[in-house]
């Protein structure tokens, strides 16, 4: 799993069928002290997230196409929560760049 920042959405009008009404988001991978980590990824969103929030990937495939509700779908991202807070041995990440306030 990868924590991640949701950056944009990607619409495409041709697609795989079973891809049909999910919604495809761009996510920036973070490093724990909230810096990007590596490049942009595409992941599907199992759970209803906008941009500029930060998010939990699972980057397997199983896991990613059964949270999406398309267990035979060529899907190896998905969304799968929303970030709160995190804490490094007992203090918040005060770099970590959640939005104060938006899922307490």
């Amino acid at each position: 799993m990868l924590i991640a920042r949701v950056i944009g959405e990607m619409v495409a009008t041709e697609k795989h069928a079973s891809h049909a009404g999910c919604t495809a988001l761009l996510v920036q991978p973070l490093e724990l002290d909230g810096s990007n980590r590596g490049n942009a990824v595409i992941a599907f969103d199992s759970i209803g997230v906008g941009v500029g929030e930060c998010v939990l990937l699972t980057t397997e495939g199983y896991s990613a196409m059964t949270s999406v509700g398309r267990p035979n779908s060529p899907i190896d991202m998905a969304v799968i929560g929303v970030i709160d807070r995190v804490e490094l041995g007992g203090a918040a990440a005060p770099a970590f760049p959640i939005r104060a306030g938006q899922h307490e």
